[in-house]
């Protein structure tokens, strides 16, 4: 059985999969303006779904971080290569 944190985890793997997937429907330029529309719509709600995940993620890294006594966040550098 599946903990739920693996299933927030794998539906949004699973929406970030979908968004890209509309994406590349709507760059192909061949769905019609009410396709599109639709599209659109679903891809607002799979951003605003995976935004969600996002800040809570985001939180629960914030509420650990304070359980182990470091009230301050690093600033965080990504490598450039």
């Amino acid at each position: 059985m599946a903990t739920k944190n693996s299933e927030k985890t794998i539906h949004f793997e699973k929406a970030i999969e979908e968004l890209e997937n509309l994406v590349e429907q709507m760059e192909e330029g061949e769905l019609s303006l009410e396709a599109s529309l639709k599209t659109f719509e679903a891809g607002i709600k799979l951003t605003r779904e995976c935004q969600s995940a996002l800040h809570n993620a985001e939180q629960k890294v914030q509420i650990l971080i304070q359980e182990n006594g470091n009230d301050e966040l690093a600033e965080f550098h990504e490598d450039e290569e």
